[in-house]
């Protein structure tokens, strides 16, 4: 998928070609290599993210270990978003798990885009009702479903997802330990 079929296919619609024009003169191409950070914690996060190609990681440490709290991946958008959209330091990481190719927009050029073109408008108000229908489906399977299920749903909604990040992240992120994401592993094939 493309940059401009992600945002036409999120704004829900055609995009006249003026919107696109300056959508698309806002945003800059950027590479992050694995490994990189887009922000780290306490840092203030410059920027809102599509992502080409690539994983980005968001984490947080609690008590010395690394805890997953997202896993952001090809064709979706991606921030800090608090930090971002409020320049107040970030509360997690955000790194590169794989090499990534990213189209990045600032600060000011998101509000300006917000304010002036319908589309980035519309495009906007409906990722982030998406990201909150998903929020509320994680926060209501894990506290309804046994780790196994979360399991076997992330392996029929998030194949791909499988298949790239290593074990300790996706254990994380499911919110079990890395020896009882072996077990789940190994018998539910």
């Amino acid at each position: 998928m493309s940059f401009k079929s992600y945002i036409t296919g999120v704004a829900g619609g055609k995009i006249p070609e003026s919107d696109w024009d300056s959508i698309q003169s806002a945003f800059t191409w950027r590479i992050l290599n694995k490994g990189e950070f887009l922000v780290r914690e306490g840092e203030v996060c410059m920027y809102f993210c599509y992502i080409e190609s690539g994983i980005l990681h968001h984490s947080l440490t609690v008590d010395g270990h690394e805890k997953t709290t997202y896993l952001a991946l090809r064709d979706s958008a991606t921030s800090s978003l608090d930090s971002f959209l409020n320049r107040k330091p970030s509360r997690k990481d955000v790194s590169a798990l794989t090499d990534c190719s990213l189209w990045c927009i600032d600060l000011e050029s998101f509000n300006r885009l917000r304010e002036t073109n319908a589309t980035f408008r519309s495009f906007y108000h409906n990722l982030l009702e998406r990201q909150i229908c998903l929020i509320d489906d994680y926060r209501i399977d894990l506290l309804t479903m046994t780790p196994e299920e979360r399991y076997r749903k992330l392996l029929q909604s998030e194949t791909k997802l499988l298949q790239q990040v290593p074990l300790h992240y996706l254990a994380s992120f499911l919110g079990i330990s890395q020896r009882h994401m072996s077990r789940i592993r190994r018998s539910v094939k």
